[in-house]
């Protein structure tokens, strides 16, 4: 069956490994898009951190972003928003203090105060770059709790790989842990990973399979291209699953489709070969 619909993770798959978009990947999604297959940015950024990725390919885009919770269209308009019960939010929150100091609760907000922090330190190599390029839309509160006035997008937590597989371990154990979901995402090269929580049932693989089922597709006509662990439902859910070179090694042990790296235009590589031939 032709491929409809290709769902595309931005950090470590359609972006290199120094952030940027090559212009072969950008190319391929024109292509794409010009054949008439709509192409969706599936990632864990936030709409306005994925936003200037997306303005780098002149073409109409699918965004679905906090690794689900939200979908909208490149123009800003949303067509799905699922957010974290507030009195849930603030349970993680307070049963998460050993790991405060790298977490942040995000908010789907016009601007400013969008993600709030209790710490922020601008020395933190790990931070930095993000604090820098998200100036304006953070705000610092302390204690984190308080900033819970509203709903919340997900609680995000920041760090070492080591001790964030540590909460990723205690976080199904608490005794709410139906009434959220988890979403992993590692970099053992860089030694850094984030935890986010957000509304049960979210993730990219069930954001993905709406708007499949919206757009009136069947799964065997969506390709998924993916590299780290908040893939996995997507890459799951598409007929067509593609698993980057320089992915964690938990997905190419599924046997999916291979792609070249990420240095290497792998996304290009995956559409012309499944999606354009």
């Amino acid at each position: 069956m032709p491929i409809r619909l290709i769902a595309i993770d931005i950090d470590g798959t359609l972006l290199d490994s120094r952030w940027q978009l090559p212009a072969a990947n950008r190319d391929a999604v024109v292509a794409a898009v010009a054949r008439g297959i709509e192409v969706a940015l599936v990632t864990g950024r936030r709409f306005d951190f994925a936003l200037p990725i997306a303005n780098e390919i002149p073409c109409p885009l699918t965004m679905m972003v906090n690794n689900g919770a939200v979908t909208k269209s490149k123009d800003g308009t949303t067509h799905a928003r699922n957010l974290l019960p507030q009195a849930t939010a603030r349970r993680v929150v307070l049963d998460t203090t050993p790991w405060r100091s790298g977490a942040a609760v995000v908010f789907d907000r016009p601007r400013e105060n969008q993600v709030v922090w209790e710490y922020m330190d601008w020395d933190d190599p790990g931070r930095r770059s993000y604090f820098e390029r998200n100036r304006e839309f953070l705000a610092q509160v302390a204690p984190l709790d308080a900033c819970l006035t509203e709903d919340p997008i997900q609680v995000m937590f920041t760090g070492p790989v080591a001790p964030l597989r540590e909460l990723a371990a205690l976080l199904p154990r608490l005794p709410y842990a139906a009434d959220f979901a988890l979403a992993v995402t590692e970099y053992e090269d860089r030694n850094f990973s984030l935890v986010d929580v957000m509304r049960a049932g979210c993730s990219k693989g069930a954001a993905l399979a709406a708007w499949t089922a919206h757009r009136g597709l069947v799964r065997d006509a969506v390709m998924a291209i993916g590299d780290n662990l908040n893939d996995l439902e997507m890459l799951q859910f598409a007929g067509t699953p593609v698993v980057m070179a320089n992915s964690v090694p938990a997905l190419r042990s599924n046997g999916w489709h291979l792609t070249a790296s990420n240095d290497a235009a792998g996304v290009a590589q995956a559409i012309d070969r499944f999606a354009l031939s």
